[in-house]
């Protein structure tokens, strides 16, 4: 029994020696090793304020700005990881690492496609599309404005208050309009008048009207083109500029509604007629009879 006892004791210490004599070969390359962790740490800190500072100055959106920031320490951290491994010998461990890294990422890829194209699109957007916060836009039946410009989505606030969620890349893939990015919008207001009123007085007395809104774009013209014989009136259209920009929203509102209030007021005092549709009721089996006839026939 004792005999065994001292066996399994030699054993023992013989392998803590072995082992101790492994990490005093070991140790400088294990203190290489750590020192070259401890200094990714100090330079990947540095290069991510060094990010953030850089592209604050051309993306405004903070999301943006401290995710590529944590990106580029991730990736400094993990390449002294692995220049780390590769110190200690371990390249086995290191291709391992990879093999693995790659298999999760592929995996990853084909799971969350959709977030990664979002998230890709939410890049693109922050750094090159003219889709800025504050921003009009419409997209389908949503129209508002651009209130937040995240990594998964934009959320667009409608002129009635409600919140609207689209994923970035869709916005990125399909159509979409900007009333915002040319800092002006030509109103096209459409109007009939009667077939009995002069044209040529419709016409000055109409610009004449919508020239009276004194916000307009000087450098525009205001313009009126008729368009059509409709069935109860001359129909068309006048055509003038306002700015619109994230800060002149309404104005394009007060714009419309303005131009419709001197036109109704400059027809009135000219005696200019603005048509509804007019419906006349025959009668008549052949046609050609009136109701007053018809009474008639009836007493």
């Amino acid at each position: 029994m004792f005999e065994k006892l001292q066996s399994t004791y030699g054993q023992v210490k013989e392998k803590i020696l072995s082992w101790m004599e492994n990490i005093i070969v070991m140790l400088p390359n294990l203190l290489l090793a750590i020192l070259i962790i401890v200094a990714t740490v100090i330079v990947s800190k540095f290069f991510r304020k060094l990010t953030k500072r850089t592209l604050s100055r051309f993306i405004h959106n903070k999301a943006i700005v401290d995710l590529l920031g944590s990106v580029t320490y991730i990736i400094i951290v993990t390449i002294g990881f692995f220049v780390a491994l590769r110190v200690l010998d371990l390249d086995k461990t290191v291709t391992s690492l990879l093999a693995g890294v790659g298999i999760v990422g592929l995996a990853l890829g084909f799971a969350f496609k959709d977030i990664a194209a979002n998230f890709i699109a939410g890049i693109y957007m922050a750094v090159k599309s003219p889709i800025n916060v504050g921003d009009v836009v419409e997209y389908h039946d949503v129209y508002g404005v651009v209130k937040k410009i995240g990594l998964r989505a934009i959320t667009i606030e409608s002129f009635q208050g409600q919140n609207i969620i689209i994923p970035n890349r869709l916005i990125m893939e399909e159509k979409y309009k900007h009333y915002t990015i040319n800092k002006e919008r030509r109103i096209d207001l459409d109007v009939g008048i009667s077939y009995g009123d002069d044209l040529d007085k419709v016409e000055r007395v109409t610009l004449e009207s919508i020239k009276k809104i004194d916000y307009l774009l000087k450098d525009k013209p205001v313009d009126l083109y008729f368009t059509e014989f409709a069935d109860s009136a001359i129909t068309f259209t006048v055509r003038y500029w306002v700015r619109y920009t994230p800060r002149d929203i309404l104005v394009y509102l007060r714009a419309v509604s303005d131009g419709i209030k001197n036109i109704k007021k400059a027809y009135e005092e000219n005696d200019i007629t603005i048509t509804f549709p007019i419906r006349t009721i025959d009668f008549g089996i052949k046609g050609g009879e009136s109701l007053a006839d018809m009474i008639n026939k009836t007493n």
